[in-house]
């Protein structure tokens, strides 16, 4: 049932902030969504504060909200996890699949694929906290599809809610094929209810997904781009390409008034805002999309 099957807003790092969660939820969202937070990472050894200040938004309030925390070992894990418990958080989602290629350097996002010692350390630190919901957002390896194969055994021996996997490499960043035979094999190897994420920008995509015994999707791109991607899906109707334009520049345009509120100054509120136009639909005029991109209004 539709009502079962999970809609989820992808973190994007500089993106998904509380401004757009707020606008999108306004706009184009209905209530089933949930939203996961840029991941919180620690820096000099804390909590990095900003990152907190996401999930502790007044804007995330009567919003689904779910924190998201990077992290290279068990010790980073913890900290993260503890800061978040004691800021009332009652679901935690773990990235194993960033792949900006700084962070896999060290360790983190995709790059903890590659420590599953550390990983069994986290499973067993999971069965003392059992006041939050665990969740794993993962790539199917670093360089080889069929790296994350190895960590299946201790995957199904955690206490998670969902993992949601997609079917990249971290070296293959956002490009290239999805990888879906190693994806197909790694399903069968797993217990929890999965959640599909990548490459993910019509309804009836979703519509497959859903046939094919996904628990959910997770969008990130594609949401951004077609703001009314959940919605439409759920209300079963493909939206005009002159509704969808309006959908995208009334999220936007809440966006923005929610950012002015923070940021100084309008050539900040400018450099704030040029990322989004990045995701325009290509039914846009082509020169109010360039007007943007270039910083001018």
């Amino acid at each position: 049932m539709k009502t079962e099957f999970k809609l989820m807003a992808a973190p994007m790092q500089g993106l998904t902030e509380p401004e757009w969660r707020r606008a999108h939820s306004r706009v184009c969202g209905p209530s089933a969504i949930e939203y996961f937070t840029p991941f919180i990472r620690i820096e000099r050894g804390e909590v990095r504060a900003r990152d907190m200040r996401d999930f502790t938004s007044p804007l995330n309030e009567g919003l689904s909200v779910t924190p998201q925390v990077i992290f290279r070992d068990a010790e980073e894990w913890k900290l993260l996890v503890d800061a978040l418990r004691r800021e009332g958080a009652t679901r935690i989602d773990m990235n194993m699949g960033c792949p900006f290629v700084p962070q896999v350097r060290r360790g983190r996002g995709a790059g903890f694929l590659a420590s599953p010692d550390q990983l069994a350390v986290i499973a067993r630190l999971m069965t003392h906290m059992p006041d939050v919901e665990f969740s794993v957002k993962m790539r199917l390896g670093i360089n080889d599809p069929s790296e994350a194969l190895a960590l299946a055994d201790t995957l199904n021996a955690m206490p998670l809610r969902l993992i949601t996997i997609h079917p990249r490499t971290a070296s293959q960043q956002y490009r290239g094929q999805l990888h879906l035979e190693a994806l197909a094999r790694l399903r069968q190897r797993l217990t929890h209810p999965l959640i599909f994420n990548g490459d993910i920008t019509t309804p009836r995509q979703i519509d497959a997904l859903a046939a094919d015994g996904w628990h959910g999707v997770m969008a990130g791109r594609g949401l951004l781009t077609r703001p009314t991607l959940f919605r439409e899906w759920l209300e079963t109707t493909e939206l005009s390409d002159s509704l969808l334009s309006d959908a995208y520049l009334e999220t936007l345009r809440q966006t923005e008034i929610h950012y002015a509120q923070r940021l100084c100054g309008l050539r900040q509120l400018r450099d704030k805002m040029k990322p989004f136009w990045e995701y325009a639909p290509a039914t846009l005029d082509k020169k109010l999309v360039k007007r943007h991109l270039k910083g001018l209004q």
